[in-house]
């Protein structure tokens, strides 16, 4: 599976040092109420290390983000970098969640882990070894040099556990479905968090028919009603559905095949629909929605034909997603693109317009607060730990 590209971090809670300067976390700050304790939210991706601390109500004090590329580099960051930065906080810190890409069958909730889940965890890394490997490495890191902090998970498969049969099923042969070869869905975390901050948003709005758009390196829709996953675009891995920056989303099966019997490799076609296709295959300029939209208003023939394939499929999908909640009351705009991009909001609101009445929001993602959220109740017992303040690692 292909790994995403940073999307722009939100502003930090907590200024940060120059970026010229060696990086410092910010010391405790005496008018805040750690009572409670932190929760060190961890996402180790395929091409970066994010990390943030929030309360456990899911609010930032600081959030930051690293490359890397290789679970070689991952450790290194966590040894070199997260550790030394944490150690001012390691008194109030009283859990460690991880984003887990894939939980396959067994995780449809957070989960506290232990020896067991994080061998069930491995057992997951063929279904997703470019997210799932280093969110691994990250969990076994933490378990062997902090082993006082419990640590938990959070799931991108789990909020899509409520797909109905028809939806989550492949029409595939009965041997091929018993090994587990279905749709799960991805981008769980945020689309749970967009209906969650949707429900607040229309109180009164029930049943709540919801399509949530996670626009950014990666796409998905999903669609809702009252807060339950009915559909949603990605499947077995997130290479299925939207067009993304440079994945290719949904192709004829038929297409793949030609390409295997001109003898093309298995890691050739991984790394071609992965890394070489989506808006940089379609332009062969950049999987930038912002560069290409500046490309297109220069007459970039590239540019121009990758936003009319993503705004074509995106439409489509669109429209499957209404069809599945039989008609949409909120449409929401998600991620790197559908958080700043104004120009694609316009374009929705105009080729949507046989869908009136809906509404439009625009909802920044937060998969870090609902981790923090929704991991906090696996904490054995409130209040932060008495642990030394000696360095990590």
């Amino acid at each position: 599976m292909n790994p995403e590209p940073p999307e722009p971090a939100p502003a930090p809670a907590v200024a940060l040092t120059k970026a010229s300067a060696p990086w410092q976390a910010p010391a405790p700050q005496g008018a805040l109420d750690l009572s409670q304790g932190l929760v060190l939210v961890i996402n180790a991706g395929s091409s970066s290390l994010k990390a943030a601390l929030m309360t456990p109500e899911g609010a930032p004090l600081w959030r930051d983000q690293r490359p890397c590329d290789g679970e070689g580099a991952l450790v290194a960051l966590l040894a070199q970098w997260l550790g030394p930065a944490l150690v001012p906080w390691r008194s109030a810190i009283c859990l460690v969640a991880h984003r887990v890409v894939h939980g396959g069958e067994r995780f449809v909730a957070p989960s506290r882990l232990g020896p067991a889940e994080i061998e069930a965890i491995a057992e997951l890394v063929p279904l997703a070894p470019l997210h799932n490997a280093p969110a691994l490495a990250a969990i076994r890191w933490f378990a062997e040099r902090e082993p006082a902090w419990p640590q938990a998970a959070g799931f991108d498969t789990a909020f899509h556990r409520s797909l109905p049969a028809a939806a989550s099923t492949y029409a595939i042969p009965a041997a091929w479905r018993e090994q587990g070869l279905r749709r799960y869905g991805f981008h769980g975390l945020n689309h749970q968090h967009i209906s969650e901050v949707v429900a607040q948003r229309f109180p009164g709005l029930k049943p709540l028919r919801l399509i949530s758009c996670h626009l950014g390196a990666g796409c998905s829709l999903c669609a809702i009603r009252d807060g339950l996953s009915l559909d949603t675009t990605m499947g077995f891995t997130p290479l299925e559905g939207l067009v993304m920056a440079s994945r290719s989303g949904s192709l004829d099966p038929g297409l793949l095949l030609h390409l295997l019997r001109q003898g093309l490799s298995p890691a050739a076609l991984d790394q071609a629909l992965n890394h070489a296709s989506g808006l940089l295959g379609l332009s062969g300029l950049s999987g930038s929605m912002q560069a290409l939209r500046q490309a297109a208003a220069g007459d970039h023939g590239g540019a121009q034909l990758a936003i009319a394939v993503f705004r074509h499929r995106l439409l489509a999908a669109i429209g499957s997603m209404a069809a599945s909640l039989g008609g949409v009351d909120v449409i929401a705009l998600s991620g790197g693109i559908g958080e700043h991009d104004s120009l694609l909001a316009q374009e929705l609101r105009l080729a949507l317009d046989w869908l009136n009445p809906f509404a439009l929001e625009v909802i920044p993602a937060d998969e870090e607060g609902l981790l923090a959220r929704s991991c906090w109740p696996l904490v054995p017992t409130s209040g932060p730990q008495s642990l030394p303040a000696g360095p990590m690692g």
